[in-house]
């Protein structure tokens, strides 16, 4: 592939940013010449080219939002099947909006912008971008709390060699809070273009079936950069329509926007682990966590968001991040401020379990031989995503200790088959609950909660059904003759 000719937008006013259309701004001490300084001038009067590193789940919608915007935008994977796949308009995900937007910009959608193209050429990317983000993924490492990053190491050393003029590499993916320095090191060291290689982190805030709107309306956008540079400048530049929009815009060192990212899923994993734990005491004091979550989420001081009781979190963000969160204060000697994750990952898991015991006491005393559907496999709804799903990871236990387990999703079925393979998976609610002698409410997808109780009951065996979510109305399940049962809520 040759690199588009096509003419970059032009800049969008930002007022308040020397250098930019708009208000004046507080001129800048002079400092020593940046990647920023040393673009061409054509690159400073028009928008940035950009460039994006892994088009997973972040990366793919970056790339798709970030044409959206105006840009002109090359994507770049490792995995030739995966680019020819979002060339043609198609995701390997599901993620509403999500491919209708790539469609109006992919290069190979008759009819489209042609802004967005995508690659396996690392020199292509290299010789294209003026701003290069980064969006691979950083797991759990096998049999640790830690983080691997060795997609991240293997982007930065090979992209670097190949950067040649100056430009900006900007992370995107989640680290543990230090790794930017080391990467700038890194960059500094291996790009021709040296010092005039900066590198700056920009962390992501998506909430999977939520994420076209995250990205192109963000409730804030966090960038850590180096003294002295100008890569806020260039950023600002990128972000210039959110911005222009109201969205906050945290200007702050490569430590602190690391640490964001983190801080915020681990407080989100606390408040999730709390209400659950509130559930734990409203069952054995014959309380309604519901009832208990509704009063205190009144107080401006807590709200109301993630108090909802159930099975717990679960994807391939929080469990993983907390963990490397306790790994890292851990190697930086105060593994004790972050103790309390320990209990809060303790409390997400013991929902899981219990889940599974309930089911137990719902059919008698054993689940050997028992029929059981189920209603969700991923780990949350408008999403086919199904790493660390707890509603997955129940229907496995369950099918392990010799239950009928039958799983239907809107979404997920394909995805959670290739990872319980042994699981049976029904097209329908209705044909996942056939026969059944309980029913499992595990992911709160719309449609579940639009079911009719008195028609579902005509399939089962048994009227009863486990509400892992807290989203069904007991009320209308029960007056059409269900046993209905919810987590932290009273047995009536």
């Amino acid at each position: 592939m040759t690199a588009s000719a096509t003419p970059s937008p032009e800049v969008p006013e930002v007022p308040g940013v020397p250098g930019l259309p708009g208000e004046s701004g507080v001129v800048p001490t002079p400092s020593a010449p940046s990647a920023i300084d040393a673009l061409p001038d054509e690159a400073t009067r028009v928008a940035p080219r950009l460039t994006v590193i892994g088009t997973g789940y972040l990366g793919a919608t970056h790339a798709a939002a970030m044409a959206e915007l105006g840009f002109e935008v090359l994507g770049l994977d490792v995995v030739p099947e995966k680019v020819e796949m979002l060339s043609r308009g198609r995701v390997p995900m599901y993620e509403p909006g999500l491919e209708e937007m790539l469609r109006r910009h992919a290069a190979g959608v008759e009819g489209s912008t042609g802004r967005l193209r995508f690659t396996t050429s690392w020199r292509e990317v290299a010789d294209f971008g003026d701003v290069h983000f980064v969006c691979v993924n950083t797991p759990q490492r096998h049999g640790e709390y830690a983080c691997d990053m060795s997609y991240v190491d293997a982007a930065i050393d090979s992209l670097a060699p190949l950067l040649e003029r100056p430009a900006l590499v900007v992370g995107k993916s989640t680290v543990p809070v230090g790794s930017a320095a080391r990467l700038a090191d890194r960059l500094r060291e291996l790009a021709p273009a040296g010092p005039g290689v900066e590198l700056a982190w920009n962390p992501e805030f998506l909430r999977e079936g939520f994420a076209v709107e995250d990205t192109l309306h963000p409730d804030r956008i966090v960038i850590g950069v180096e003294p002295g540079g100008r890569a806020e400048e260039l950023l600002r530049r990128v972000y210039a329509t959110p911005i222009a929009e109201g969205s906050p815009f945290v200007v702050t060192d490569r430590p602190t926007a690391e640490l964001v990212k983190t801080a915020a899923n681990a407080f989100l994993a606390t408040k999730i682990s709390f209400i659950n734990a509130m559930a734990e005491v409203c069952e054995a004091a014959d309380g309604d966590v519901v009832r208990l979550a509704e009063a205190i989420g009144h107080d401006d001081r807590i709200g109301a968001k993630f108090l909802r009781a159930g099975i717990g979190f679960g994807g391939g963000c929080l469990p993983k991040d907390i963990r490397a969160f306790m790994a890292r204060a851990g190697e930086l000697g105060v593994d004790q401020a972050l103790t309390f994750l320990r209990e809060v990952d303790s409390v997400n898991m013991r929902r899981r379990a219990h889940m599974v015991e309930l089911t137990r006491q719902a059919v008698g005393g054993s689940i050997l031989g028992t029929r059981i559907g189920v209603l969700g496999a991923a780990f949350k709804p408008d999403s086919d995503d199904v790493r660390d799903s707890p509603a997955l990871n129940i229907a496995g236990q369950l099918h392990l200790q010799g239950a009928q387990v039958t799983v239907h999703d809107p979404k997920a079925t394909e995805n959670a088959r290739r990872l319980f393979p042994t699981l049976t998976y029904a097209g329908s609610a209705e044909e996942a609950v056939r026969g059944a002698d309980v029913v499992l409410h595990l992911t709160e997808w719309r449609e579940y909660r639009e079911l009719d109780p008195a028609e579902l009951g005509e399939a089962v065996a048994h009227r009863r059904i486990l509400d892992g979510r807290n989203t069904l109305d007991p009320e209308v399940w029960r007056k059409a003759g269900w046993t209905y049962r919810a987590l932290g809520r009273p047995t009536v």
